[in-house]
């Protein structure tokens, strides 16, 4: 294919590539005419996908496979991509793993491989590419969080407290690159089906008889992502009832937020 379009030349780097959310959200960008880096750890994936846009697009899509929960790994990935003259204009930070039960229930490593990946590994890639979008004076960030972020959610403890850092910090680096040209967005969906959600339903069985109009479509989100990125939106909730329940829960006093979520959970889980 020939492409055209206003994104020519620009690369678009996506973590978390390989399925669900981090999947749509690679597609959505090379349909957009980016070029791409696909990162995750399961390097067949990728490959097959990026072949894949490759041939729909008529994109350049590079493939990097990375497990970033390692404390090396975003330095690694910025020399590697260095070395071959590719600047980050778009960074999507999609990578994620999630942990559903009583906290005292899940191993000490478990909680700890949720904050490697979650926040460390977030924390780290913006650091390594963040800095190029402000001094080139074009760049966007997208942040894949949760409603999770703005409350809390008893048996997704540890995953939840990941998501408000990504939140809270999202909203203060939006302030620190006005006027640069780069802009930060945080995408907080809900339930959504992917293979996350999935896992979590093989460990409580309740999850998995979610309604319908509860669990979100992942190509959906992320094309409502994909745009609020690329708008220079802060924080983006895609669909009107996450929405309806972000507003509420900001609008709710902590201690009679934190009594309902646990009522809830006690009541459903």
């Amino acid at each position: 294919m020939t492409r055209t379009s206003k994104h020519a030349g620009r690369t678009a780097l996506v973590t978390g590539a390989s399925s669900g959310i981090g999947e749509e959200l690679a597609r959505c960008f090379a349909q957009g005419g980016f070029d791409l880096v696909l990162v995750a750890r399961n390097a067949d994936k990728l490959r097959a996908l990026a072949t894949e846009l490759e041939g729909a697009h008529g994109v350049a899509v590079r493939v990097q496979p990375s497990d970033l929960s390692q404390p090396a790994a975003a330095a690694a990935l910025a020399t590697a991509l260095r070395r071959k003259q590719i600047s980050v204009d778009v960074l999507v930070n999609n990578a994620g793993v999630l942990e559903q039960g009583a906290f005292c229930d899940i191993a000490p490593s478990r909680h700890q491989e949720l904050i490697d990946l979650n926040v460390s590994g977030l924390t780290a890639m913006l650091a390594m590419f963040l800095p190029g979008m402000r001094e080139r004076g074009w760049g966007r960030v997208l942040n894949v969080a949760s409603i999770a972020a703005f409350q809390p959610v008893p048996t997704l403890a540890t995953y939840a407290a990941t998501k408000a850092y990504v939140l809270s910090l999202t909203e203060s680096l939006s302030e620190e690159l006005k006027g640069t040209g780069v802009s930060i967005t945080a995408l907080c969906p809900g339930f959504t089906a992917t293979q996350l959600l999935s896992r979590a339903a093989a460990a409580n069985d309740k999850l998995g008889k979610l309604p319908a109009f509860m669990v979100g479509d992942a190509a959906e989100v992320a094309a409502e992502g994909y745009r609020a990125c690329l708008r220079g939106e802060v924080i983006k909730v895609p669909g009107m009832l996450n929405l309806a329940t972000t507003l509420a829960s900001r609008a709710t006093p902590k201690w009679l937020l934190r009594g309902l979520s646990g009522a809830v959970v006690r009541r459903s889980l």
